[in-house]
C-alpha cells in the first residue's frame, strides 16, 4: 500500500529531529567559535575531520538519482551501471594524489578561481556560468524531481508537496554553512547506508523464498545470479542491447575515465568538501570516501536487479508500468520501499530523505559559493563586505532551489533518469577536464587555447549527439561515453596546437605553483589504496 503507518512518521520525526537539533548544535558551536566570513561559510575552513570529509563526499553524491535512478539501470542492465561507482573509487586516489595538493598549495577555493588565476577572467566567468546552470537546471531538478518521484510511491503526499518539503528542508540545512552540512552528512549518509541495507536485504530475502530457503538472503543472491546472468556482466560487447549506454571498454580506458576525474577533480561542490581542510585530512577524507563507494552497488543496484527477476517471473506488472503499459525501470525501488514492513518503510523513507537533502544542500550550497565569489564580488560589488558576500550567497541558495523546483515536474519523461544526468552532464565533462589537465600539468597551455576549449565543448557535444538524427543516419551515432571521449581528444589536440604555434609571453601558470613532493603519500594512504585498487581488480575479473 503506497502509504506510511504512525510508526514509519514517528521513524522519520526521530531522524529530522536529530538531524535538525545536530545541525543547529554545530552552527551555534560554528558561531561561537569561529569566524562568519566567506571562507567559514562555503567551506568550513579547518573545520572538517577526515570522516566528516568522507562522509560529506558521499553524502552529497548519492541522492535520489542513486536510490531510484541506478536501481531503474540495475533493472535494464544490470550490475554493469556500478563502474560509475567502482571506477570512482579509483578515481578518488587519483583526485587526492595529484589534484588536492594543487589547490591546497595555492590556496584554491573555487574551481573559477583556479582558472582565474591559471588563465584569466574571462575562461573563469565563462565556466563559472555553465557550472551554475548545470548544477540549477540539470543537477538540483533532477534530484528534485526522483525524490519526489519516489516519496510520491510510498505515501499519499503529492508531488507538489514533496518538492515544497524537500527544497524548505535543504535550504534550512544549507543556510548553515559548509560546516553545518560537512557533519549533518555523517548522519545523512548513516542513514541512507542503513536504510539502503535494510531494502536490499528484503528483496534478497523474497528471492531466497523463491530458491525454497526463506530467510537465507545468501541463497537469495545465489539464486539472483543464477536467474539474471545477464545482468552480470560488466563489459557489454558490441550489439548488446544496452551497449550505447556502457560502450564496452569505454567504461575502462574511455569517457568513464573523463567522466570520473572532472565530476571528482574538477567539480565545485565535490572539492570544496577537502579545500579548508589541511592535505593529510583532505586526503584520508578522500580515501574513506572511496571505500564507501565500493559499497554503493550493494545497496543502489542490487534491488533493481532483484526487482528484474521478480518481475520476469510474473510479479509486481502495474508497479512496473505505466498507464499505456510500458516498463519504467525507475519504479523498481520504490516499489520495494512499499512492501516493506512499518517501521522499516520509515527507516528506508528517511534513507531517501537523506539522500535528497544532503545532495541539494552539497550543490546549493556550492551554486552560492560560485555564484558569491566569482560573479557577484568579481562584477557586481568588488568592495562588498564578508558579511554581505555570506547573504549574497543565502540568497542565491534560495533562488536556485525555487528554480529547480520549477523546472522538477517537467522532467516526467524519463525512463533512467541516471543515464539522463550523466549523458547531459558530459557536454561540458570533456572541455573542462581538458583545461584543468593541462592547465594543471603542463606550463605552455595559453589562456587563448583555454578558451578555445572552453567554447568548444558545449558545441562539440551537441553535433556529435544530434548529427546522426540530423543527417538521417550517414554520421556515426556513437555512444555518449565515446562522444565525450571523441570530444575531449579533440580539444586537447586543439589546445595543444594553439599553445604551441601562439605561445603566450607572459605565462599566468607560473602563478600555479606545484611542488612534486606534495605528491608523495603516507604508508597508511598507500595501504588504502592498494587495498581499495585488489578490490575493484578482482570485482571487474569476477564480473567480466
Amino acid at each position: 500500500m503506497n502509504r506510511l503507518h504512525t510508526t514509519d512518521y514517528i521513524v522519520f520525526l526521530v531522524y529530522f529531529v536529530v538531524v535538525a537539533c545536530y545541525g543547529y548544535y554545530v552552527y551555534q558551536r560554528k558561531s561561537k567559535n569561529a569566524t562568519s566570513g566567506s571562507k567559514d561559510f562555503f567551506l568550513a575552513e579547518g573545520s572538517l575531520t577526515w570522516w566528516a570529509i568522507g562522509a560529506s563526499l558521499i553524502a552529497s553524491n548519492i541522492s535520489a538519482e542513486h536510490f531510484i535512478g541506478m536501481s531503474g539501470s540495475g533493472f535494464a542492465l544490470g550490475l554493469a551501471i556500478s563502474t560509475y561507482e567502482w571506477m570512482a573509487a579509483a578515481t578518488l586516489i587519483i583526485v587526492a594524489v595529484f589534484f588536492i595538493p594543487i589547490y591546497l598549495r595555492n590556496k584554491i577555493y573555487t574551481m573559477p578561481q583556479f582558472l582565474a588565476k591559471r588563465y584569466n577572467d574571462t575562461v573563469s566567468t565563462i565556466m563559472a556560468i555553465f557550472w551554475i546552470l548545470v548544477y540549477v537546471f540539470v543537477n538540483l531538478t533532477s534530484i528534485l524531481y526522483l525524490g519526489a518521484i519516489a516519496i510520491t510511491s510510498i505515501s499519499t503526499i503529492s508531488f507538489t508537496w514533496c518538492i515544497a518539503g524537500l527544497i524548505l528542508f535543504s535550504v534550512v540545512v544549507t543556510l548553515g554553512g559548509m560546516k553545518v552540512i560537512g557533519y549533518t552528512d555523517v548522519i545523512q549518509v548513516s542513514v541512507l547506508l542503513v536504510g539502503g541495507l535494510v531494502t536490499t536485504y528484503l528483496a534478497l530475502d523474497m528471492l531466497s523464498e523463491k530458491a525454497g530457503d526463506p530467510g537465507n538472503v545468501w541463497k537469495g543472491l545465489a539464486f539472483l545470479q543464477e536467474k539474471a546472468d545477464s545482468h552480470f556482466h560488466m563489459i557489454f560487447e558490441e550489439g548488446h542491447p544496452y551497449y550505447k549506454d556502457l560502450p564496452g571498454l569505454s567504461v575502462l580506458i574511455g569517457g568513464m575515465w573523463i567522466n570520473n576525474l572532472n565530476y571528482w577533480g574538477c567539480n565545485q561542490y565535490i572539492t570544496q568538501r577537502a579545500l579548508g581542510a589541511d592535505l593529510k585530512t583532505a586526503r584520508n577524507g578522500i580515501l574513506f570516501a572511496a571505500f564507501l563507494k565500493l559499497l554503493i552497488p550493494i545497496i543502489a543496484v542490487l534491488p533493481g536487479i532483484a526487482m528484474y527477476v521478480l518481475h520476469q517471473d510474473g510479479m509486481f506488472q502495474q508497479e512496473m508500468t505505466d498507464a499505456a503499459g510500458t516498463v519504467k525501470p525507475d519504479h523498481a525501488y520504490p516499489t520495494l520501499m512499499n512492501l516493506l514492513p512499518p517501521g522499516m518503510k520509515g527507516v528506508a523513507f528517511a534513507a531517501l530523505t537523506a539522500a535528497v537533502v544532503a545532495s541539494l544542500a552539497g550543490k546549493a550550497n556550492s551554486v552560492a559559493t560560485i555564484f558569491s565569489l566569482d560573479i557577484y564580488k568579481k562584477f557586481f560589488d568588488k568592495e562588498a563586505s564578508e558579511q554581505k558576500i555570506v547573504q549574497t550567497g543565502k540568497w542565491t541558495v534560495i533562488i536556485a532551489m525555487l528554480l529547480a523546483g520549477f523546472v522538477a515536474p517537467m522532467l516526467t519523461t524519463l525512463d533512467q533518469a541516471y543515464q539522463f544526468i550523466q549523458e547531459y552532464v558530459g557536454f561540458i565533462s570533456p572541455g573542462v577536464l581538458a583545461i584543468f589537465l593541462l592547465g594543471l600539468f603542463w606550463k605552455r597551455t595559453t589562456t587563448a587555447a583555454a578558451l578555445i576549449g572552453t567554447l568548444l565543448t558545449i558545441p562539440l557535444s551537441a553535433i556529435l549527439k544530434f548529427l546522426p538524427r540530423w543527417t538521417q543516419g550517414s554520421f556515426p551515432d556513437y555512444p555518449f561515453l565515446d562522444r565525450m571521449t571523441i570530444t575531449f581528444v579533440f580539444i586537447i589536440i586543439t589546445m595543444v596546437i594553439v599553445s604551441i604555434l601562439k605561445p603566450q609571453k607572459e605565462s599566468k601558470g607560473r602563478e600555479i605553483q606545484i611542488d612534486t613532493g606534495l605528491f608523495k603519500v603516507s604508508t597508511e594512504f598507500m595501504v588504502g589504496s592498494i587495498i581499495i585498487l585488489g578490490v575493484l581488480t578482482g570485482l571487474y575479473i569476477s564480473f567480466w
